[in-house]
């Protein structure tokens, strides 16, 4: 079968596997979308540390149940059109201890410490497979990275009538966007992309603010009338993004860290203490995440159209991660149909 393999530097291609085999408390899925998210991208251009290389990526999926194992419950049915919950958990670390699966120090995520599913068909344990109900299978793809955005808004804690500040409109972004938005915040998105902010402002932002034409201090302290954002979410990853989320959160706010910043950051510590800081990453995303995009994704208002930027088919997968890199800021997703 058909599977996409990032081999080494800029180095994606087709190549053929072996279909997997069906064993007790499995689930064999069909693979109908793939999406490539951020960390595929940085997989291609050699920054990301946690890889395992060569590797098949791929944990952004719809796909359609084809059989089920022994075992398996009745939940689960041959038809069903179904996401994947693509990290694992060791069960016995720190983070298992306090119920904080999705921050387990042993996880192996798809795509990234052990090979992901963009390929024609997988074989995985029956209870990571999330049934999606009447969500189109294509739309399945975007329940995973938008889980994430909703996790980092349950890190911040973020309730009605605060003021948050979403930096970065990408998939994760956008996920915490909605979600803050859902709790009654009043949302302020933050990019260098027109287009993005629009749409940011479409799924539930309040105010758009362009860094790359606006002073972001100005329009915050404008905004917040001087008092700065009770949370900043930082969805980016650079040392400058990082440096305004502390900058600009006010005095007692949350600091919610997403990104990976490929470079040292230098911080005002003293920041952390006169504003009494809550600092905080936010990893991954736990079911009740999931659920949460699920729920929000099948009342059909999310315009999903906009959030999928192209749908290539494998053998123009390289072509689109090339385009991608040489275009970041232009691309939400990017999904392969098998």
């Amino acid at each position: 079968m058909k599977a996409i393999q990032i081999a080494g530097l800029q180095d994606l291609k087709v190549v053929d596997v072996e279909k997997p085999q069906l064993r007790a408390g499995e689930v064999l899925l069909k693979i109908h979308y793939v999406g490539f998210c951020g960390s595929d991208l940085n997989t291609y251009l050699g920054r990301n540390p946690m890889v395992r290389m060569p590797v098949i990526p791929g944990h952004e999926v719809g796909a359609v149940i084809e059989a089920c194992g022994e075992g398996v419950t009745a939940n689960l049915q041959p038809g069903m059109t179904v996401t994947l919950n693509p990290y694992t958990n060791c069960g016995h670390c720190a983070s298992c201890r306090n119920g904080r699966v999705n921050a387990c120090e042993h996880n192996e995520t798809l795509g990234v410490q052990r090979n992901g599913v963009m390929q024609e068909y997988a074989v995985i344990a029956a209870d990571k497979v999330i049934p999606a109900g009447n969500i189109p299978v294509r739309d399945c793809a975007l329940i995973e990275p938008m889980s994430v955005g909703f996790h980092a808004v349950a890190r911040g804690q973020v309730v009605d009538n605060e003021y948050v500040l979403v930096e970065g409109c990408g998939m994760v972004g956008m996920g915490a966007i909605i979600r803050a938005s859902q709790r009654g915040a009043i949302v302020i998105a933050s990019d260098i992309d027109d287009e993005k902010l629009a749409l940011a402002q479409q799924l539930g932002a309040t105010y758009g603010i362009n860094v790359a034409k606006e002073n972001i201090h100005q329009r915050l302290q404008e905004i917040t009338h001087g008092l700065g954002v009770d949370v900043a979410i930082e969805a980016v990853g650079s040392p400058t993004t990082y440096q305004t989320a502390v900058d600009e959160v006010g005095f007692t706010g949350r600091v919610v860290c997403i990104g990976y910043s490929k470079e040292a950051v230098s911080f005002q510590t003293k920041l952390f203490v006169q504003k009494e800081l809550d600092i905080r990453g936010s990893r991954n995303a736990l079911p009740k995440d999931f659920r949460a995009v699920i729920n929000y994704l099948s009342k059909g208002s999310c315009p999903t159209e906009r959030l999928v930027t192209r749908v290539v088919p494998p053998e123009q997968a390289a072509a689109a991660m090339q385009d991608w890199a040489s275009h970041p800021g232009k691309t939400f997703r990017i999904l392969v149909e098998f």
